[in-house]
């Protein structure tokens, strides 16, 4: 035996999708209740566990066996569920080395993630059972007791024997079609590099951060109190039976002479500048009152495990660029912490201490949410260092343009506000400070302008609300374009190459990155040698009438469709993706190094360290440069703490 693919059903009262996987295997009642695999690509086999079957003890010690791959969809659920399964100590899991994943596999070449429609992209005979998830919530989780069905809180294979079946056959489908992917994206194997980066997220997924239970509750508690208060007042102010009612609040607001459409977060914010001083104080009581991001103190509640450690918030390959998503806490959208007192702030809600929270802060809801970042503690003894790329994105843009006036002011440590500025606007040097307005107006477009912003993008990022004139943005727009020619010509070298390549079915090189078309998709090679894969592109016309690469993946809708190009769209996917794979070598660094990393939030990397560790070596490793970024100056910078913030 060479090759397992396996796949699992489980049945346990624990919430899957809000608790996570690690919390969800801590269950009292868990269980495995199928066991469906397949050796070598043989036929697929089903064992009935819920009905007394056992599986093979050839297959329980395959599942050991480092010389044996094991193959799984979503391979992390598999590994962690047989690690309960085999009876591994609590928090110890089988090595993920000795697993793969026909989802990262998936991933890797620009495809959907889940099962079904990775199935269906690739028009696969042996597609997954649609009716699988109807089976999956009569057989899997705890129901309803009722007269009907005798007041039971479990369906077992005896109470409904058809539908069994059914389940059956729809586990040793989704082996299928596990093993029919395989087949299918045989050409383009993952590279074993990519392997290696999995496995790493895997082990910082299994060990997971710890969480200050008790500053969790505490805050949960001071977050309903204050929430109490705050619904108290509106009604005062009022005279509404419950202001936190949309259609009462509405109404109210039109009583006032404001009729309006929502009373969102994004309304909300706008109406404050305008609105009458009565108004204004109801609406920020509401903001404060529906401040949802302390919802994520609840999220932490949920997962935790019995090591009081919040594990798998990492989705490996997230991203078409390759760049992690965040699952269940959502740890890379965290709230800033802006607080000057934020360790004083934190020691209030830690003791529990609430009445002098709110005499202190008027705004609890909003002290609460820039709290949140410190409920990830450091196991005791230990500290965590946060080491941090400094402005990653702007260097790297400039590195693959070359853009050589931004490389060597980043190399010498100039700020790059400011360098942009003196370029933009065509001051000398040294004559812009770190306050002048101009260097606020360089910052904003080098914000907005690096992937082709224009305008809009400018006002996406506050132009207006910063006090600039719609008048003002076109001109901020043309003189970053000036200050940033190879960044600007390097948008139409790559979106000519990307054309060409897809109209030519051949390959062309801009600046040591190679557009290709193989197989019907188009891949850019990076530097580092991972591609990213464009699936099925052809030349068509985009929104505003122009010649574009049109391609399949998950588009705006969240639905897999048709994704128009841009030349910013381009550069943007090149330098996220170089960003990320700067990242994961100062991850792979570290681990070699010994570092205990515990988790990664955009371009910062978290450790777990003895006290005696320093922030200064856990930079310098991350600086260390791999052989694919010659001429590429990095910086890191970083601090050390008890608890998790934004320094």
């Amino acid at each position: 035996m060479t090759e397992l693919f396996v796949d699992i059903e489980t049945f346990a009262s624990v919430d899957l999708a809000k608790s996570g996987l690690y919390r969800y295997s801590e269950s009292l009642d868990f269980e495995v209740i199928l066991f469906g695999f397949s050796v070598d690509g043989g036929e697929v086999r089903v064992v009935d566990l819920a009905s007394g079957e056992d599986v093979p003890d050839y297959i329980l010690y395959a599942l050991g066996d480092p010389s044996v791959v094991k193959w799984a969809h979503n391979a992390a659920f598999e590994r962690i569920c047989l690690s309960r399964f085999l009876g591994l100590p609590k928090h110890v899991y089988l090595d993920p080395k000795q697993w793969r994943c026909t989802m990262v596999w998936s991933a890797y070449l620009g495809l959907p993630l889940s099962l079904e429609s990775v199935g269906a992209v690739l028009n696969l005979t042996e597609q997954k059972l649609k009716e699988g998830k109807d089976l999956i919530r009569f057989f899997c989780k705890p129901c309803t007791p009722t007269k009907s069905n005798s007041g039971r809180m479990r369906n077992l294979p005896g109470h409904a024997p058809e539908k069994w079946i059914s389940f059956k056959a729809y586990n040793k489908r989704d082996v299928e079609t596990e093993m029919a992917i395989s087949a299918k994206l045989n050409k383009y194997p993952v590279p074993n590099a990519i392997w290696s980066e999995y496995h790493l997220d895997q082990r910082i997924n299994d060990t997971g951060i710890a969480i200050d239970m008790d500053f969790v509750h505490n805050a949960i508690t001071a977050n309903e109190r204050a929430r109490a208060e705050l619904l108290r007042q509106m009604k005062v102010l009022t005279g509404l039976d419950n202001p936190n009612s949309v259609e009462q609040f509405k109404s109210w607001l039109r009583d006032e002479g404001y009729v309006v459409e929502s009373v969102d977060k994004k309304y909300v914010s706008g109406a404050l500048k305008t609105a009458s001083e009565h108004v204004k104080e109801v609406l920020t009581l509401r903001q404060a009152a529906s401040k949802s991001s302390t919802a994520k103190y609840a999220a932490m509640e949920n997962v935790v495990c019995s090591d009081m450690r919040a594990k798998g918030l990492y989705q490996f390959y997230g991203a078409h660029t390759g760049r992690w998503s965040s699952r269940l806490i959502q740890i890379q959208n965290l709230p800033q912490n802006h607080l000057p007192e934020l360790e004083d702030a934190r020691a209030l809600v830690q003791s529990g201490n609430y009445d002098t929270l709110a005499l202190l802060y008027d705004n609890v809801p909003n002290v609460l949410s820039e709290l949140i970042r410190t409920a990830f503690v450091a196991e005791p003894g230990k500290q965590l260092i946060v080491g941090d790329f400094s402005s990653i994105e702007a260097v790297t843009v400039a590195w693959l343009a070359g853009e050589q006036w931004v490389l060597d002011a980043y190399r010498e440590k100039r700020d790059l506000y400011i360098e942009n500025a003196e370029k933009m606007f065509h001051r000398p040097k040294g004559s812009v400070g770190k306050k002048d307005p101009l260097r606020q107006k360089a910052k904003l477009a080098t914000l907005a302008c690096g992937y082709q912003g224009s305008v809009a993008a400018m006002r996406n990022f506050g132009a207006l609300d910063l006090g600039l004139t719609e008048g003002e943005l076109l001109p901020i727009v043309t003189a970053w374009r000036s200050a940033n020619p190879n960044i600007v010509q390097f948008w139409w070298q790559c979106d000519k190459a990307a054309q060409k390549a897809v109209r030519e079915q051949s390959a062309f090189d801009v600046r040591g990155i190679w557009f290709s078309y193989k197989s019907g998709n188009l891949f850019i090679t990076l530097p580092s040698g991972r591609d990213l894969v464009y699936t099925k592109p052809y030349i068509g016309e985009n929104r505003f009438g122009n010649d574009a690469v049109i391609y399949n993946y998950v588009n705006a809708q969240h639905k897999w469709g048709k994704v128009e190009s841009s030349p910013g769209k381009w550069v943007e996917n090149l330098c996220q993706a170089v960003a990320r794979d700067l990242l994961v070598y100062a991850m792979q660094t570290l681990d070699m190094a010994g570092y205990r990393i515990i988790g990664h939030v955009h371009d910062e990397v978290i450790v777990e360290a003895p006290p005696d560790a320093s922030v200064e070596n856990v930079c310098e490793l991350m600086c260390e440069l791999p052989a694919w970024a010659k001429g590429l100056p990095l910086r890191a910078e970083g601090f050390s703490s008890s608890f998790y913030r934004k320094d």
